[in-house]
């Protein structure tokens, strides 16, 4: 898409906005949209397809979707931003709505800009407020939306010490990235009994031997603003002596380089693609066991789920409920695909697409169409 934005100085750029939609054998299309300068069609592709497998894997009616435009967000004046993505939904209403195609916050968007999304659908298509997720909890959104991704995180984290025998309350973790992910991570860690001994983000980095406190997490907002324990380098904390490292910023931070420096047991990957194929390649041959980002951050789809399904009710959820439901989705879709790595002898990662794939496979085929 062409999508023409009228700058605050009265200039107007003329932007490239995607829309790809992989798949709907198992439901609706979901998935986000980001605002960055390096979206590509190739990039939006890639996305939308690993929804279908995420979605699949965690057992969801969805199918996958993703979208954006390539802009800098941090380019954007408010008004801006609110009129880009108003234009990107007028262009695409006729292939959206809560049984079509369901958009979510992604990179450089969040709940504020999907609420101009759905106020600019209802403004066009009526009161559908299931025609988006990751809304304000204030305007339709769902009590526990936000900590979704990060709760997910450690309930996989959990249910792959409980495989492996471990006492999750005595296992020490650090987390690389405090944002959104991270930050929720490391609280829900500490609520399960584990120990955050290492957090990481753009500001700095910090350790802990005896474990942060959730307060002191909760109220941080970045790690500068933490203040026990002492500072470290920001790349040595992916080579600390800790039982989970937990990558929660950016892809292809563990490398080939570093990879033999790693001393985790367990490696969950919050965020998306943290490992090269080289690094993964190795670790795996070293016996360290490897929570794939597909089923590890796919809280956040499950938590988008739950919203969806609440909007269409009309009827709101006890955070409490929200919170028992997802950790009861992830752990089933980690016994899933623990049983399915039993069954093929085969590492996390590769059982996670066989078992999704296959999902799929049998939606096409039940459905009668070729696949």
């Amino acid at each position: 898409m062409s999508l023409p934005l009228r700058r605050d100085d009265g200039t107007i750029d003329v932007l490239q906005g995607y829309r790809v939609q992989h798949s709907s054998a198992r439901g609706p299309r979901k998935g986000g949209i980001r605002f960055h300068p390096t979206v590509d069609l190739d990039d939006v592709r890639a996305l939308a397809s690993l929804m279908t497998w995420k979605t699949s894997l965690v057992d969801v009616p969805f199918g996958g979707a993703k979208g954006g435009v390539a802009v800098d967000p941090a380019s954007l004046s408010l008004r801006e931003k609110e009129e880009l993505i108003r234009r990107w939904t007028r262009t695409l209403v006729h292939v959206l709505g809560p049984h079509r195609d369901i958009p979510a916050p992604d990179m450089g968007t969040d709940a504020q800009t999907m609420a101009w999304l759905m106020d600019e659908f209802h403004r066009l298509e009526g009161f559908q407020p299931a025609c988006v997720t990751g809304k304000p909890v204030e305007l339709f959104g769902a009590p526990g939306r936000e900590e979704a991704t990060g709760r997910g995180v450690i309930s996989t984290t959990v249910a792959a010490l409980d495989r492996a025998g471990r006492d999750s309350r005595s296992s020490s973790l650090a987390v690389q990235g405090f944002g959104n992910v991270g930050r929720f991570a490391s609280l829900c860690a500490v609520e399960a009994g584990m120990s955050v001994v290492a957090v990481s983000d753009v500001t700095g980095a910090r350790f802990n031997r005896t474990g942060f406190g959730h307060d002191e997490l909760a109220g941080a907002g970045t790690v500068q603003n933490l203040h026990s324990g002492v500072e470290i380098d920001p790349a040595g904390l992916l080579e600390l002596d800790v039982d989970v490292l937990v990558p929660a910023a950016l892809g292809g931070v563990i490398t080939a380089d570093n990879a033999p420096r790693v001393r985790a047991e367990f490696l969950v990957e919050a965020a998306n693609q943290p490992l090269t194929a080289a690094a993964d390649s190795y670790l795996s041959g070293q016996g360290v066991t490897i929570v794939p980002d597909i089923l590890a951050n796919a809280g956040g789809v499950v938590g988008s789920y739950f919203e969806w399904t609440q909007n269409i009710q009309e009827f709101r959820w006890p955070i409490s409920r929200f919170r028992d439901e997802l950790d009861s989705r992830l752990r089933s879709a980690f016994d899933d695909v623990a049983a399915t790595a039993d069954e093929h002898s085969c590492s996390l990662r590769e059982a996670s697409f066989i078992l999704a794939v296959r999902r799929v496979v049998d939606a096409f085929m039940f459905r009668g169409q070729v696949v």
